[in-house]
């Protein structure tokens, strides 16, 4: 979503839940074109919107899986007589190792029109398809919804915490300005993923504590999630700020 949409959909959420009279009556950022600003002005609340990735360039990667995989699924949908699930290392599509893309995806189709409905029942581990430059694992059921779904393999990282306070200090910066003015600053955190991150957020919600162990950053008075993979749910932002300030 873009930042001016997560924020009035926020707005509306806080309209329903004891502020019902809550309009923005400005938007700094666009306002101010000399320097980098805050989001928007609600009432009492100045609002910065920010979004988290759960992984480092989480969501240029899953471009290019996305590119990879294009059709597939839908092209496959109720065509087969079993499910299966494709399974692929997380760093396996990647620009730089001499992929098309193109090319393969049309050999996904085929392997999968050709090979896959002579494939035992149960996990394999697949090598050396022509024009599928890296392996891929396969879970092959008999299901009464056939068809395949594609999906990557979590990979270890410990770079959550680090990347949450590069980014919220240099956000808490910006919102200290307002703090001093006596508005209620509020950092409003957007993840869109619907692999990795639960919809209550506790990954990001720990990561934070992490980093933040006895306070919210300064400039900061409260921190709100939104999960914006599940939208149109638009019940389901959440306040962290309690959840960090109890010791």
């Amino acid at each position: 979503m873009q930042d001016y949409d997560v924020i009035d959909a926020f707005i509306e959420y806080l309209r329903r839940h004891g502020y019902p009279e809550l309009t923005v009556t400005s938007y700094p950022d666009k306002e101010n074109r000399s320097t980098s600003d805050i989001d928007a002005i609600a009432g009492p609340f100045a609002i910065e919107h920010t979004s988290i990735d759960t992984l480092p360039n989480q969501r240029r990667n899953d471009d290019w899986f996305l590119q990879v995989i294009q059709g597939l699924e839908e092209e496959f949908h109720g065509q087969l007589s079993f499910r299966m699930s494709i399974t692929l290392h997380y760093d396996a599509v990647a620009k730089g190792k001499g992929q098309d893309w193109l090319e393969i995806n049309k050999a996904f189709k085929n392997w999968i029109r050709e090979k896959s409905p002579l494939l035992g029942y149960g996990e394999h581990k697949i090598n050396n398809i022509p024009g599928i430059p890296f392996q891929f694992n396969i879970d092959k059921r008999r299901s009464h919804i056939p068809g395949i779904a594609f999906s990557r393999f979590e990979p270890q990282d410990d770079t959550l915490s680090c990347r949450i306070k590069q980014l919220f200090d240099r956000k808490a910066k910006k919102l200290k300005r307002y703090q001093n003015l006596g508005k209620t600053t509020i950092l409003l955190i957007e993840n869109n993923d619907k692999a990795l991150m639960n919809v209550q957020g506790w990954k990001i919600l720990n990561a934070i504590r992490g980093v933040y162990p006895f306070a919210l950053p300064d400039g900061v008075d409260r921190i709100w999630y939104i999960d914006t993979a599940k939208l149109p749910n638009k019940d389901i932002f959440k306040d962290f700020t309690s959840e960090l300030l109890t010791k």
